[in-house]
């Protein structure tokens, strides 16, 4: 929970914005009736406040399990009309299968599409993006949840490049932007909401992040600085999209998210590889304050079916909140977006761009 009771409090602020800012940080990181803390206006709950989605298809990275799976299963019970899950695991999505079609039947069951998708290789995730397009002529919503979490330093197969930002952002953008087609033809008929799954944890990122090189990319952080770059990168990223995306096709409403402090796989198992002895605390004795999955993707939710604006940063339940200097640093979205594009063309290009895999990522 990077945002702690004492950062809500500011000295220069009177007692009424502190104890607004107090309550905001119950809601948007804590579980259980948290989310009575948020004012009405930005109160959301998922089991009356998703909309019919009849006749809509989505996407969900990471759907098998966590936030992911609560977002899937939600959309589903909502009439979702196809819905394709991106992850690695069979065995883990055949159990998420089997509990779609025990808790909603049959008919939701076939509903769903598994894509297995590793995000950290790049003609995987365009490989990915090329099965949905031939699978479906409509993409209404694209959920990028997927992520690796708060673990030590490790570069990629191949590529070589440091893993979270690999798989927390370079490889959606490649989904994203082989899917470009589809969700732009989409919008010329309705809505269509893009989602990232940002975090309070993009705070961490070393103050001095510039994204100004593959080196300064692969050096080692440590376990909180490595995740918190890739966080920022994800809110910079839809940010960028808003500004370049939404403008050109204001159908297409572009938001990041804080799921806040969940009970997941990241908070109760993947802790304990940086933090074998510390990840304790993480992992079993803050376990009676989280948030459990369904809790956790309620600001993913909202911002997938419900929200009309686009560009905002939406914390739970539906709290949009400024982000860190960094976060609201245009000229670093773009340098981001430009060493994203030199990643894909210098570790990538032989595979792709050389052979007419265009650049874009609007």
């Amino acid at each position: 929970m990077v945002t702690t009771f004492r950062q809500a409090i500011n000295p220069n602020t009177g007692q009424e914005e502190n104890m607004e800012a107090i309550k905001n940080t119950i809601a948007e990181n804590m579980g259980g009736v948290a989310h009575a803390f948020a004012n009405d206006d930005q109160k959301f709950d998922i089991e009356k406040d998703v909309p019919d989605q009849s006749g809509k298809v989505a996407v969900v990275t990471g759907g098998s399990e966590g936030i992911g799976y609560a977002a899937a299963f939600t959309l589903l019970k909502n009439n979702l009309e196809k819905l394709f899950i991106l992850s690695m695991s069979q065995e883990t999505f055949d159990g998420c299968l089997n509990d779609i079609k025990e808790k909603l039947g049959a008919d939701k069951a076939q509903r769903v599409t598994w894509v297995k998708c590793n995000l950290g290789d790049l003609p995987n995730a365009a490989s990915a993006a090329k099965e949905i397009s031939n699978g479906t002529d409509r993409l209404d919503i694209l959920i990028m949840n997927s992520g690796r979490g708060i673990m030590t330093y490790q570069l990629t197969e191949g590529s070589q490049i440091d893993r979270h930002m690999m798989v927390n952002h370079v490889g959606h953008v490649t989904l994203a932007s082989h899917l470009l087609p589809l969700l732009k033809s989409t919008s010329e008929k309705g809505t269509v909401r893009i989602q990232l799954q940002s975090s309070n944890a993009h705070e961490m990122a070393p103050k001095d992040t510039k994204f100004a090189s593959i080196d300064e990319l692969n050096q080692d952080l440590g376990p909180n600085g490595q995740y918190g770059r890739s966080k920022l990168a994800n809110l910079l990223y839809a940010r960028y999209l808003d500004r370049h995306l939404h403008k050109s096709h204001p159908n297409i409403l572009i938001n990041a998210t804080h799921p806040g402090f969940v009970e997941t796989k990241m908070s109760t198992q993947d802790i304990h590889e940086p933090y074998p002895t510390a990840g304790y605390g993480m992992s079993v004795a803050m376990s009676p304050i989280k948030k459990d999955q369904w809790e956790g993707s309620t600001s993913t939710l909202y911002a997938a079916t419900k929200t009309d604006r686009s560009g905002e940063y939406i914390c739970p339940p539906a709290i949009v909140e400024p982000g860190s200097e960094l976060a609201n640093n245009a000229e670093l979205g773009d340098q981001l977006m430009k060493l994203t594009r030199e990643i894909v063309k210098t570790k990538f290009g032989a595979q792709s761009v050389d052979k007419g895999c265009p650049l874009k990522d609007y």
